[in-house]
């Protein structure tokens, strides 16, 4: 008899983004003549740059040709991509790594669930919250999460961001075996310091915990003290995971391409007291269970770090952070508190009158004909806010903007 993975039956009946698209496609049906503005949106609105597009056609043209010809990629990923990542992301900072200790791969998404593979189900969770569903839904699937109530899960210990502790908690009292870090965070765009983040190194190293760094808009930091990567950090080989995708920084969303960081120096200890080589299993993972990145997509990925790429890429960026800057100049002539749009093109909305966000949601939906994503869908820590994107189209960056402070006033 096959018997089904329970902790399956665990989740929320819905996925929170479908109940989003339901009420918005609710709207369209009594509204179509409206023009709606997605400013909830996680996509990209600019297209891939040219550099990278050229290296796909190239690519192609590789897969064309008898003696250019890639079948199946390296699970860990192409060399000539490894390189690359390694001398323009991390040797630039003084971070010195080797190609064995990048693992390319399809997204963070993926990766987030993935890497519970290779650890046990009773290890206890801590999250920083608000934060992205997956990070917690991706261990209610693998029975890590405990029992669901009153909204929380009782094997997760929800490390608060709040307007106290600038949305950047620090380590609790006792301890926690795997921690979810990010920064810049989605949703609030809290950025963490170099002192903060020793801290929690210093944590992990005292209490044997495991940190999964979520590095994905790093390349959006506008400030030269903010760390780009975690390894920044003395000691942080040792104990951490870094998470990287090509989605937020080359719009790479469609392509689905990202990386791994496992150093070799990261161990992790079996029930009876071994310390294992993390780095060793996880590749012997990637043989088993991932058929690798595509050789055009790599392509894609390395053509990101050519001059051209991270000139055109730049612009790109800088575009998406400048429409952070215009919300906020024009939000900012309400009563409103306002975070995040300086490291990240996300801005959180401290919701007014305490209205509760799904509520919100909808008021903005049918007042202002402008989407924003619920607090609520990030977790407890959500509730009493929004989160407007700026990735989106200079254009109706404006309008929506307007609409808002038009609507709000």
């Amino acid at each position: 008899m096959a018997l089904l993975n329970e902790y399956f039956l665990e989740l929320p009946d819905e996925n929170i983004y479908s109940d989003i698209a339901k009420k918005i496609n609710t709207f369209k049906v009594i509204r179509p003549n409206a023009r709606l503005i997605d400013m909830g949106i996680n996509d990209m609105a600019s297209p891939l740059p040219a550099a990278v597009v050229g290296a796909m056609h190239k690519a192609v043209d590789d897969m064309a040709s008898s003696r250019a010809f890639n079948g199946h990629a390296p699970e860990q990923g192409y060399d000539f991509l490894r390189e690359a990542i390694i001398k323009n992301d991390f040797n630039t900072r003084g971070i010195h790594l080797i190609p064995n200790e990048i693992f390319i791969n399809d997204g963070v998404k993926s990766e987030i669930g993935n890497i519970g593979d290779v650890l046990r189900s009773d290890n206890t969770i801590g999250v920083i919250d608000p934060i992205s569903p997956i990070y917690i839904e991706s261990n209610v699937i693998s029975g890590r999460a405990g029992i669901f109530d009153n909204g929380c899960w009782s094997n997760v210990s929800y490390l608060n961001c709040n307007e106290s502790n600038g949305f950047t908690p620090m380590p609790p009292e006792y301890p926690i075996d795997i921690v979810y870090l990010c920064s810049p965070d989605n949703p609030t765009g809290a950025v963490y310091s170099k002192g903060q983040l020793k801290k929690w190194v210093d944590y992990a190293l005292k209490n044997n915990t495991l940190i999964l760094f979520d590095a994905s808009y790093e390349a959006y930091i506008q400030s030269s003290d903010i760390p780009h990567s975690i390894y920044e950090i003395r000691g942080a080989k040792k104990v951490a995971i870094e998470l990287r995708c090509f989605s937020r920084t080359a719009g790479f969303t469609g392509l689905r391409c990202g990386y791994t960081v496992i150093p070799k120096e990261l161990t992790v200890q079996t029930l009876e007291g071994r310390r294992v080589q993390l780095n060793a299993l996880w590749s012997r993972r990637q043989s088993i269970r991932f058929n690798g990145v595509s050789y055009v997509t790599q392509c894609a990925a390395a053509a990101t770090y050519s001059e051209e790429g991270r000139q055109q890429l730049r612009r790109t960026r800088e575009s998406y952070i400048d429409n952070a800057r215009l919300i906020r100049r024009i939000l900012s002539q309400l009563n409103l508190r306002i975070y995040g749009g300086e490291h990240i093109p996300y801005l959180w909305i401290k919701i007014p009158n305490n209205i509760p966000s799904w509520e919100f949601f909808e008021s903005m939906l049918y007042g202002a004909c402008v989407i924003c994503t619920p607090g609520a869908v990030f977790g407890p820590g959500g509730e009493g806010y929004v989160r407007l994107s700026a990735f989106v189209r200079r254009q109706d960056c404006e309008d929506a903007a307007n609409r808002l402070k038009d609507w709000l006033e």
